[in-house]
């Protein structure tokens, strides 16, 4: 029987100091009864011979010197089952979407085990967005973690529903899942993420998590743990592929700076901890593929950099944890572009293996390759024009500058609602790549022209005012 304290000797932010217990153990959970009769839940997150420290999840309002704590002797678990795809969870795994709770048909710690690095397999396979600029350009393969910088008020919210209706494994038979998390949204963006998984269908494949701005801090540390426990179970006991939206992880950080500063913790980089790069981490390594399971777990984290600030604590240390970034661009979403993915300072470090003749096509890279050659010089060139003028270029100039042009209006440029193959977005670099002269094609080999080419194909071009599918509103 779980003996009660009313030794409580401080209150600091969402922490409580009680004093005087008998050895307890870290990350347990605990109870506090407020003099009124309602209980609070908490977890223990310090503990010494002479004080614990715990973090209360609801907020520290109304509890006194008269509240009774009591420990319960077990961490955090979470109810696991496949019913889980197609619900909607409140950060800490409660129903949001009126239904019952969850029938457990495991229970696990949220923490989670690391996966050995002996038994991880190099990530491969070939993940479908349906968005050019990713699959083409920053292609996702299965098991990786690939963020997207962003900033405050940028489209990055509707990027993340866009991947998570369209993101598809190309393949036959596999069950593909979407575990979309997010932390510290306002009740509007809750609302927007509910009604587009609603309307589009996507619900019946995910299991969404939504921990609000009005939500205690403490429980922002723990919804991803949740959320990322869950894609395990989906991926390792039942095969299959999924992938985690993690959304923002800016909020996710500022709760970990909160909770520090009412620690009283000595502050790293700009206030916050120096164990936040230990702490992502632990979040973004549960992402990968296990030798001898089928299923996988894929991470698309997503951040606002603060004042659009690349070399702040929070980007900078998620760079060199993941796997490269997809930035999203101001100056492309103020001409109206959508999405506004600037490929140039964009990466996927395992691209290059997850692309190719059996994956996607065996002109994949060399194309790719030669359509950011070609936007690169093309936007370089905007900035002599600006000090000579376009007449002043020379034919061979003007083709790229115009390539530029046309590469953002036609291929960066889609609906929020178009879903493109990797095959038509191959064919969409060719087409562009049509409007160079061939002799500027030195990245791509003479058989690959001969093959897709469309001089060589017979295809016709698409006009360079191609239609476009008006964006919906947000």
């Amino acid at each position: 029987m779980s003996k009660e304290y009313r030794t409580i000797s401080k209150i600091a932010g969402p922490l409580v100091f009680v004093e005087k217990t008998e050895p307890i153990g870290y990350n347990e959970l605990v109870h506090v009864t407020l003099p009124d009769g309602s209980i609070k839940r908490g977890q223990v997150l310090d503990t010494a011979d002479n004080i614990v420290v715990i973090q209360i999840f609801e907020g520290t309002s109304g509890i006194d010197r008269a509240s009774s704590v009591k420990f319960l002797g077990e961490t955090i678990k979470v109810n696991l089952s496949k019913d889980m795809l197609g619900r909607i969870l409140s950060g800490s795994g409660d129903p949001l979407d009126g239904g019952p709770p969850v029938l457990p048909e495991e229970r696990r710690d949220i923490v989670g085990a690391a996966i050995n690095p002996y038994a991880r397999e190099y990530p491969r396979e070939f993940i479908q967005t349906g968005i050019s600029t990713i699959d083409g350009m920053n292609t996702l393969v299965r098991g990786q973690k690939l963020p997207i910088f962003s900033g405050s008020g940028l489209p990055h919210n509707e990027i993340a529903l866009q991947i998570a209706r369209q993101a598809k494994v190309v393949g036959e038979g596999e069950e593909f899942a979407v575990v979309f998390c997010a932390m510290g949204i306002t009740n509007e963006e809750a609302q927007y993420f509910i009604q587009d998984f609603e309307r589009t269908g996507a619900l019946k494949r995910a299991t969404v998590f939504l921990n609000l701005a009005d939500d205690p801090a403490v429980e922002r540390l723990i919804t991803p743990r949740f959320a990322l426990t869950c894609a395990e179970y989906l991926a390792y006991d039942h095969d299959m592929h999924v992938l985690v939206i993690l959304t923002d992880m800016t909020n996710y950080c500022e709760a970990l700076r909160e909770i520090g500063a009412a620690r009283e913790e000595v502050p790293g980089r700009r206030g916050y901890p120096g164990y936040m790069y230990t702490d992502l981490a632990s979040i973004y390594e549960r992402a990968g593929r296990i030798k001898g399971r089928n299923g996988t777990i894929t991470q698309y984290p997503i951040l606002t950099m603060p004042g659009d600030d690349i070399t702040h604590p929070i980007p900078d240390l998620t760079g060199y944890i993941t796997e490269g970034q997809i930035i999203i661009s101001r100056e492309l979403h103020m001409k109206g572009i959508y999405p506004p993915v600037n490929v140039l300072p964009s990466l996927s470090r395992l691209m290059k293996d997850g692309i190719g003749e059996g994956l996607t096509r065996d002109d994949h890279k060399a194309v790719s390759d030669q359509c950011y050659a070609a936007y690169a010089e093309g936007c370089d060139l905007r900035g002599l024009v600006a000090i000579v003028g376009k007449e002043a270029l020379s034919e061979r100039d003007r083709a790229f500058l115009d390539f530029a042009d046309m590469f953002e209006d036609q291929l960066v440029r889609q609906g929020r609602n178009e879903d493109r193959t990797i095959f038509e977005t191959l064919d969409l670099f060719w087409r562009l790549l049509a409007h160079l002269p061939e002799t500027a094609l030195t990245r791509i080999d003479r058989k690959l022209i001969h093959k897709y080419h469309p001089a060589h194909t017979g295809k016709k071009e698409e006009p360079a005012e191609k239609k476009k599918e008006e964006p919906a509103e947000a």
